[in-house]
């Protein structure tokens, strides 16, 4: 109570010495006090508009990580602390119990945002023989796989794990952790150039770091015994095992696998493959897919490195057409690199899993060149000899060994498999690797052919589905990566060949299409998981298609047409939500339960206190309602002094107290209790008054014509929990100086906020409004609040709509500007009291709000003009 006491000593002295320094002293402690409740309602409103971006990335349409989940759980928390720092300010310390609300709250979010357990194993290394698919955690998906696959009779190739124990280490020995969280916060998942600036960063730094000699000494002593034991020259694969990899996400080529590996060059292949891990388009599909930072760790698996004559992909089952439980096989001559990222074109067998394994279906394709190995020339490509090169890679034998292996995978996992398998120089089939097969599930009836639509020119026809369905948008051509970082939203990708690292522009992709590619490479499965219609092995595509030329792509019958083709557009399937059910995901919905849900609704309610805030949105409540208790306080205590929380007497459906910080008012009206319009001299209150005055606009009352507006609105009112729109008490306040203006004001069940100032210095002048809330359902709320958007568009704000709340803002305007903006709004205000009933349908959004601009101020839903179109949509995030 000491700030309340200091006010009434001040305003004892002041009432004795009228004119004196008790009033200057007054002014004084009521400026200090309105700077702590300017801050608290800024820190109100940034804690709000957190509150609104996390409701709007729970819908799961936008892409964010774990960085953003810990970034906006600390920003709301800070926000929190200022508002209530600044009500201690205020009350006189009367609510220091807050303090420990928040720190419960944040309690239970760090809870939610907790470190990651600690790894039971401490072995650095693990034979292969020692693997199975309970150690996934310590070894990784890939590791686990090829374990389980050994256990179950299949060959593999000989070899070793480095756990995820080493990956713990290896950080831990160079003290990343913590400079790698602290640069990944420098991610904007929208700007692919910063997640590429910081990906080579993080690279480097990995690279560059020492490997600890006790792991070192681990991975050279496995090779070591592995080299006894084949004999010879001993070269090996390295791949990427991490956490997840492999698993419901495939991961598909986003890590790295170095191949022909000799032992002098095992340490540093790990260091890369780690590395690996923040690649540009690793960092983009962790963030596209919702992988939680926290839950990523790499293990890597070392393998006899296999000379193959031939290799490929198997799929158990067919990746999309659910219909079709046959095996599928792919093969290319030499390394299997050519055929998962899509350089060569491969054999195709499709093979029926009744026990003879019949070949169903047989594709040559014409395979020129090869990926090969050499012990001194390192990984090569030569030319295919000529009489293999229309020649199928496997006989009917290999074919149905490697079709039974692909059925006892699937029965072993009890779901479709995806694996990678070798032909080694003596004849044997090698697993390299299996993992889930992602099956996507088109809707019924698109899986037949589409007979073309005449009338529109055909570029191309031909290619293989990975993923079907339709895409319509300007064509883009990737030749590099760097292309990637330009490429618009709404585009059609066009290249020669298939890459993994699309990956990074797959949200903003409305197609993808290339001159080769396989359906059973890396970029096939990333295309099947974000649902993006993809047309691979067109052998035309970079020349039929013309960069920028306006494109249909339609994957279901392999074509692409020129121009938009709406007969195929109707078919578009909406885009699968990216990140619901995935980790980042569930947390941040474990999260939002300590920041979103809003309880405390009633402020007359016995529950409306400090004890029963479960939320950052309760505490923040809270504290807004009391802040206007204690700010005015003062306010009523001077009520009856010149220049004081005085009543405006206009003919305004407001209860409007001003408080004039000096020079707001005429000095003839100091003396009285009540002022008129007239006396106000605060230039942006005088030009927002003239606006709520206007006769044509004051003085309206709504004429619903259709009975269920008016029910809507009321059943609204009565029977839905209130939000925080909520009235919180009669008065409205406007704070007010020769310039400035800081008006907040609830209408019924409308809340808004404007802030102006108006002065001759151009840079300072601004105004920024808010509207939120009203008493209708959702929908009507939703169409109101659309409906201010246009019409303040219409009057050259910027303006961002978010659920039922609107932001508007105007700068660095001469002020006559302002002041006819701020009559407008005026306007608005007193418009919007009764809104919500006209809002019948989406029709009503345009008319009203262009009837509005017309200066149509008619609440008779018949009586309005309805346009033919609206030239200016509102913007908003949620639509």
């Amino acid at each position: 109570m000491e700030t309340l006491n200091l006010f009434r000593e001040i305003y004892r002295r002041f009432k004795g010495h009228r004119g004196g320094p008790a009033r200057d002293e007054l002014a004084a402690a009521f400026r200090f006090r309105y700077a702590c409740f300017k801050d608290l309602l800024d820190s109100n409103t940034q804690l709000l508009n957190i509150i609104t971006d996390l409701e709007e990335k729970l819908k799961g349409r936008d892409v964010f990580g774990m960085s953003y989940v810990r970034s906006q759980s600390a920003r709301a928390a800070f926000h929190a602390f200022r508002m209530i720092k600044s009500l201690d300010v205020l009350s006189g310390h009367k609510y220091p119990v807050l303090y420990g609300v928040l720190d419960r709250i944040n309690s239970g979010i760090k809870d939610c945002l907790g470190e990651k357990k600690e790894l039971p194993l401490t072995e650095p290394v693990l034979d292969l023989a020692r693997v199975n698919q309970d150690m996934v955690d310590w070894v990784g998906g890939k590791n686990a796989h090829l374990g389980e696959a050994l256990k179950i009779g299949l060959p593999i190739p000989a070899g070793f794990a480095i756990t995820t124990r080493a990956f713990a280490d290896f950080l831990a020995h160079n003290d990343l952790v913590d400079e790698i969280n602290k640069r990944k916060m420098e991610i904007d998942p929208a700007n692919p150039l910063t997640v590429q600036q910081v990906s080579a960063g993080l690279q480097a730094l990995i690279t560059a770091a020492e490997i600890p000699p006790a792991l070192a000494a681990a991975i050279l002593d496995a090779y070591a015994r592995m080299q006894v034991r084949l004999g010879g020259s001993l070269r090996v694969s390295m791949r990427s095992s991490a956490i997840g990899e492999d698993s419901e996400l495939s991961f598909a080529g986003q890590y790295l696998t170095i191949l022909n590996v000799p032992g002098e060059e095992l340490l540093p292949a790990y260091k890369k493959i780690l590395a690996s891990l923040y690649t540009s388009r690793a960092v983009s599909y962790r963030l596209n897919k919702g992988i939680r930072d926290e839950d990523i760790a790499m293990s890597v698996v070392c393998l006899q490195m296999v000379d193959a004559v031939a290799s490929g992909v198997m799929y158990s089952h067919h990746p999309f057409n659910v219909r079709d439980d046959n095996l599928l096989i792919s093969a290319v001559w030499g390394l299997g690199p050519y055929a998962v990222d899509g350089v060569i074109s491969p054999d195709t067998y499709r093979v029926a899993k009744t026990p003879e394994l019949p070949l169903l279906d047989l594709k040559v394709s014409h395979k020129p060149v090869q990926l090969v190995a050499d012990p001194v020339a390192g990984l090569h490509e030569l030319p295919v000899p000529e009489a293999k090169q229309d020649q199928p890679c496997l006989s009917p034998e290999q074919i149905r060994t490697l079709a039974a292996y692909g059925i006892k995978l699937e029965e072993h996992y009890h779901c479709p498999q995806d694996v990678e398998w070798a032909l080694a120089p003596d004849g044997r089939l090698l697993v390299l690797q299996s993992r889930p097969l992602r099956l996507q599930a088109p809707a019924a009836g698109d899986l037949q052919a589409i007979p073309p639509v005449a009338g529109y020119p055909l570029l191309l026809e031909g290619g293989a589905a990975a993923f079907p369905g339709v895409g319509c948008g300007p064509a883009f051509l990737v030749t590099r990566d760097e292309d990637l970082l330009d490429f618009p939203d709404g585009a059609v990708l066009v290249a020669r060949h298939s890459s993994p690292k699309f990956v990074m522009v797959m949200p903003k992709a409305q197609a993808i299409v290339t001159d080769s590619g396989s359906i059973s490479g890396h970029m096939a499965s990333l295309s099947r998981e974000f649902s993006l219609p993809t047309l691979l092995g067109t052998g035309v595509a970079t020349r039929a298609i013309a960069p920028g030329q306006i494109v249909t792509v339609d994957a279901y019958a392999g074509r692409v047409y020129q121009g938009q083709v709406p007969e195929l557009l109707d078919r578009r399937p909406a885009r699968e939500s990216l990140l619901k059910d995935t980790p980042v995901y569930e947390t941040l919905k474990q999260v939002g339960e300590f920041i979103l849900p809003l309880r405390l609704v009633d402020p007359k309610s016995p529950e409306f206190a400090p004890e029963f805030c479960r939320s950052l949105h309760d505490l923040g409540r809270l504290v807004h309602e009391l802040s206007y208790t204690e700010m005015f306080k003062i306010s009523d205590l001077v009520s009856a002094q010149p220049g004081y929380a005085v009543k405006l007497d206009a003919p305004i459906p407001l209860d409007l107290y001003l408080i004039d910080l000096g020079g707001g008012l005429v000095e003839a009206a100091a003396r009285a209790p009540k002022v008129a319009v007239d006396r106000v001299a605060s230039v942006p209150l005088q030009a927002l008054l003239r606006g709520m005055t206007l006769p044509a606009v004051r003085g309206r009352e709504p004429r619903p014509v259709q009975l269920s507006g008016l029910l809507s609105v009321m059943r609204e009112q009565m029977l839905a929990a209130p939000n925080v729109e909520e009235r919180f008490g009669e008065r409205s306040y406007a704070i007010i100086s020769d310039k400035y203006l800081n008006f907040s004001s609830r209408v019924g069940y409308h809340y808004s906020v404007l802030d102006a100032y108006c002065g001759a210095t151009l840079n300072k002048n601004y105004i920024t409004f808010s509207f939120k809330g009203g008493a209708a359902d959702d929908v009507r709320r939703s169409r109101r609040v659309r409906a201010i958007a246009v019409v303040l568009l219409g009057l050259d704000f910027a303006v961002e709509v978010k659920g039922d709340r609107v932001d508007a803002r105007l700068a660095k305007e001469p002020c006559p500007v302002l002041q006819e903006k701020l009559d407008q709004l005026g306007r608005l205000l007193i418009f919007t009291r009764q809104m919500d009933m006209l809002m019948t349908s989406e029709i009503s959004v345009e008319a009203v709000a262009q009837n509005f601009l017309q200066g149509n101020y008619t609440l008779d839903l018949n009586a309005l003009t309805t346009p033919d179109a609206s030239p200016n949509p509102p913007p908003t995030d949620s639509a």
